[in-house]
């Protein structure tokens, strides 16, 4: 297989995906191929954004802990939809079987740290936890989360 590998691994700087995609059309199978690395990008981001929020607002002391999560956990879902659209292909193969069929290898990488910016800008925005937010211990929550990517 094609596009995969350590190299292909999310890391501590970078959130990485791979995945394939079969059609008989050329073009179809490399869309699938890369909607179902976003796909797969997606579950990921959103469950590390999950454990970083959820660490974060227990680590601080916030009024309404359950509020504060919940608009952490908007506040992911809204940049990874926002942030995906920018993710690049760092290796593309396509085949052809013999009997036709073509299949689409690819792998997306996203910048971890744009996503923290992004996931930044929004939340200092957010009138719900304006007051309480603190970047430097969310982004050390970040980091650790990311370094946790990469033992996997």
């Amino acid at each position: 297989e094609y596009c995969t590998g350590d190299q292909y691994m999310s890391t501590k700087e970078a959130f990485r995906s791979t995945a394939t995609g079969e059609s008989m059309d050329r073009e179809t199978a490399k869309k699938k191929a890369r909607s179902n690395a976003q796909s797969e990008m997606a579950k990921t981001i959103n469950a590390t954004m999950k454990i970083v929020g959820d660490n974060y607002v227990n680590s601080t002391e916030v009024n309404n802990k359950e509020e504060v999560t919940e608009s952490f956990n908007e506040m992911a879902r809204t940049v990874v939809d926002q942030e995906l659209r920018g993710a690049i292909e760092i290796c593309e193969k396509l085949t052809q079987r013999e009997n036709g069929t073509f299949v689409s290898y690819v792998a997306l990488e996203l910048s971890g740290s744009k996503i923290a910016d992004a996931y930044n800008s929004g939340l200092s925005q957010n009138e719900k936890i304006k007051a309480d937010y603190n970047y430097e211990k969310f982004k050390k929550t970040f980091d650790e989360e990311m370094a946790k990517l990469e033992n996997q």
